[in-house]
């Protein structure tokens, strides 16, 4: 690989990071003025009409892209995004941006976790090991017993666990069907699913939230380009760690805008948690080329 792709891949995803950020921000504020479920089924109109244009550019058009060799499990990752979305715009409505996130930020964790039931996949000692370091990172974050626990805490936690395995099915469809066809059936499933839910809990929007809610949706799709453009032109495994710049992203805009506040335990947990996320990314890496090699 080009130093020059490298370093492009690192930038991508830096900003990929810094954007889906300010898209956690915009939600915290919608998702404390309406409903969520209106609030991410716009989300999913744009979503929609932004893959259904994807796709109609693309050879085979729309009929290529709904045909898929996994109905059923296209249809799943669509519900669980959908309910891993709103699960989450919850947490950071109830919790805040900042203990929001370090919590969801053992996902990674979940995901090697899960890759043995889901995929078959091997996971030696050594990453279970570093699971079992992520899990007491997000006990110190949630101090339960400590003071009076809130199930409020357990919000990320679900979204957390929801979003691994959005994951690990996508690798698993992965398999047989073109990014493109996951692509296309998880933003017209996501439509499909929230817009009952949306249009019952519909309330009229002021113009200048109209205005963040354009914002959110352009957003989310700029967001998923950069990533999917930073996955091009370099390896997973070694732009993947950059994401964790969405703690400190997330801190920033946490403590500066919506008057949030780092506790300690907040900020050691998160540590102990990206410390362990990162050494799984390490561990998936050098077993890829252990095989190869």
């Amino acid at each position: 690989m080009k130093s020059q792709n490298l370093r492009q891949g690192i930038v991508l995803m830096t900003l990929t990071s810094l954007v889906f950020s300010l898209q956690d921000g915009v939600s915290r504020h919608l998702g404390g003025q309406y409903s969520i479920y209106m609030v991410v089924m716009i989300r999913f109109w744009f979503f929609a009409a932004f893959v259904m244009a994807l796709a109609a550019r693309q050879p085979g058009g729309i009929r290529a892209a709904v045909h898929t060799h996994f109905p059923k499990l296209q249809i799943l990752r669509g519900i669980l995004l959908c309910a891993e979305i709103c699960i989450m715009v919850l947490a950071f409505v109830r919790l805040g941006l900042v203990e929001s996130h370090a919590v969801f930020a053992c996902y990674p964790l979940l995901v090697a976790a899960l890759s043995g039931p889901v995929l078959g996949e091997s996971v030696g000692w050594r990453r279970w090991t570093a699971i079992g370091i992520g899990f007491v990172g997000v006990m110190i974050i949630l101090q339960p017993g400590l003071t009076v626990f809130s199930p409020n805490a357990l919000l990320p936690l679900v979204s957390a666990f929801m979003f691994a395995l959005y994951g690990l099915l996508t690798r698993y469809v992965a398999r047989k069907d073109a990014a493109s066809v996951t692509f296309f059936w998880v933003g017209i499933t996501g439509a499909v699913v929230m817009t009952p839910l949306g249009l019952l809990s519909w309330t009229p929007m002021s113009g200048q939230d109209w205005i963040w809610m354009g914002v959110l949706c352009c957003t989310a799709a700029g967001a998923h380009f950069m990533m999917i453009k930073a996955l091009e032109v370099a390896e997973a495994s070694a732009v993947q760690p950059f994401a964790y710049l969405q703690l400190v992203f997330i801190a920033i805009l946490g403590v500066t805008v919506f008057d949030e506040r780092l506790r300690p335990n907040v900020v050691v947990g998160a540590g102990l948690v990206a410390a362990a996320g990162l050494f799984t990314l390490w561990r998936a890496r050098q077993k890829r080329q252990d095989t190869v090699g």
